[in-house]
């Protein structure tokens, strides 16, 4: 909680930064996010970020709080003044300050708000090690599609898969897998990926579009189903993504060793697929 943040039309430091207790997304959670990877200080993903921040508004009926230029420069500007190489930006929009009431008020003004995240990306050790999730129930709302910032349903599951020693917990509901808390899952059966399709019950991952986009180019096969927890259980192997930690393999689910108990190859193959991406978008070279 430290450097330059932007509020509302204005940068400033982290801790001088002051949000009304009256704002919608402070009283409601009336108000949705997205969370930006940067390497070599470019955004990554970026069009494929603004297409969901526009769907995410358009759905809840929030307008934009400026042009969509304005929005990337003001992030591309918090990128500078945080010296950022590498990690992400966090951004949201809420619909804004006014009374207290559950009926949207037809007066208020978008409140927005963005914070830089200093995070190794690439050079992640848990991408050589591989990470474990536990499946937990999925109690959240139907409307899974929208990336909204009320996440206590996620929240509480986290805390229950970091209980019980796991990097992510993987959400069930009547026994599929929808996705992890914060993450899209995958499992990999022979050479096929098998990931969960797109729908109001999960939501649409920005790395899950760059990765079978990246697949699919490669001509690996991909299964868009629902798959179940003993499916995942007896795959030959599972890994997850999401937009600070790319493309994560997964050793364990539920405490069972998942392939031979390392990173398998399909994972690691993505993962670098989609860095070396990220590296020509930031105009740079792998070091591959």
């Amino acid at each position: 909680m430290e450097g330059v943040v932007f509020l509302n039309n204005e940068f400033m430091q982290a801790d001088q930064a002051k949000v009304s207790i009256f704002d919608r997304g402070y009283l409601f959670g009336d108000g949705v996010y997205e969370v930006v990877p940067v390497i070599h200080s470019c955004l990554i993903d970026r069009d494929n970020f603004l297409e969901r921040l526009d769907y995410s508004l358009s759905v809840v009926g929030i307008d934009w709080p400026c042009s969509r230029e304005r929005y990337l420069a003001m992030l591309e500007e918090l990128i500078r003044r945080n010296n950022l190489v590498e990690g992400g930006v966090y951004t949201q929009v809420t619909r804004g300050v006014a009374p207290r009431d559950f009926g949207f008020p037809g007066d208020c003004s978008p409140s927005c708000m963005a914070f830089a995240l200093k995070k190794k990306l690439v050079d992640n050790p848990l991408a050589k090690s591989g990470v474990s999730v536990v499946t937990v129930p999925d109690i959240r709302w139907k409307r899974r599609d929208v990336k909204s910032i009320a996440l206590l349903g996620q929240c509480l599951a986290k805390e229950e898969a970091v209980r019980k020693g796991a990097f992510e917990g993987w959400m069930v509901e009547d026994g599929f897998v929808t996705e992890g808390t914060s993450s899209t899952a995958y499992i990999v059966k022979g050479q096929t990926i098998v990931t969960r399709p797109l729908s109001r019950s999960i939501l649409p991952g920005i790395r899950r579009k760059s990765l079978l986009r990246l697949a699919r180019k490669e001509k690996i096969a991909i299964e868009e189903r629902l798959f179940t927890v003993k499916e995942a259980l007896e795959a030959d192997e599972a890994f997850l993504s999401s937009a600070t930690t790319l493309v994560l393999p997964i050793t364990q689910i539920d405490g069972r060793t998942i392939g031979d108990g390392k990173p398998g190859r399909m994972a690691e193959h993505l993962r670098e697929l989609y860095i070396r991406m990220a590296f020509e978008e930031a105009g740079q070279k792998t070091s591959s």
